[in-house]
């Protein structure tokens, strides 16, 4: 199937709800690798210490078009002593994907993994598990060659469980809350990077309508979960 019919099937998808946080541009250049738009995400915290997060295979999968995630400058703020996130589950939905953690760009866009089998975590935010704030898992709607699981986040329903598993082996149980799309130029509305509040994870990706003139999706699709007491 050639590929913009492909992203096109992918972008239909996801018409039907809207995101809570953070802009994701999914352009045709497979070799950007992050997730830009509107919206900033809380800067690097001086007291992080994780390791950049390892590169992509040259054997593996096609790579997946560039998405992008702003991040807004933040007063830092001492991280709290939590596992890091290794693997993420939605059930019923087949979307399961690799964890890894990533940081921010040189223009202050949440990095993406350059692949369509792994989700990033941005690590200067909060953690899976952490007692307050958002922690934010981003990854790519669809690759060169193919729509990926994650095309049907619009459509989970509230109170689909999700799962995530961490680096020590515990696993932190949420439940889906609500699934928005937010066009990317409205996301400076949303507090997608939140590092106070209730604790909760936002999984976001691409959606909406494929734009053809500027090789972007029009929304982001972000799915908002809260833990299971």
């Amino acid at each position: 199937m050639p590929v913009v019919s492909l992203r096109r099937v992918a972008a239909a998808a996801c018409l039907s709800v809207g995101v809570l946080a953070g802009t994701a541009a999914c352009s045709g250049d497979p070799g950007a690798g992050s997730v830009t738009g509107s919206m900033s995400s809380p800067a690097p915290s001086p007291s992080s210490t994780a390791a950049a997060p390892p590169e992509a295979s040259a054997s593996a999968a096609p790579a997946a078009p560039a998405t992008e995630i702003p991040v807004r400058p933040a007063v830092p703020t001492p991280a709290e002593a939590v596992p890091e996130p290794v693997r993420v589950s939605v059930e019923g939905t087949g979307i399961e994907l690799e964890v890894i953690p990533v940081g921010q760009e040189d223009n202050g866009a949440m990095t993406l993994p350059d692949n369509h089998y792994q989700a990033g975590w941005y690590r200067f935010g909060p953690a899976p598990g952490s007692s307050r704030g958002a922690a934010v898992l981003a990854a790519h709607v669809d690759s060169r060659t193919e729509e990926l699981p994650i095309a049907g986040l619009d459509d989970v329903p509230a109170g689909t469980p999700v799962t995530v598993t961490r680096s020590d082996g515990t696993v932190v149980k949420y439940t889906t809350e609500k699934v928005q799309n937010i066009p990317k130029a409205s996301l400076d509305e949303f507090n997608l990077f939140d590092r106070d509040g209730a604790p909760r994870l936002e999984l976001v990706t691409c959606g909406g309508r494929w734009l053809d003139p500027v090789g972007d999706y029009e929304d982001n699709v972000v799915l908002t979960a809260v833990p299971v007491p």
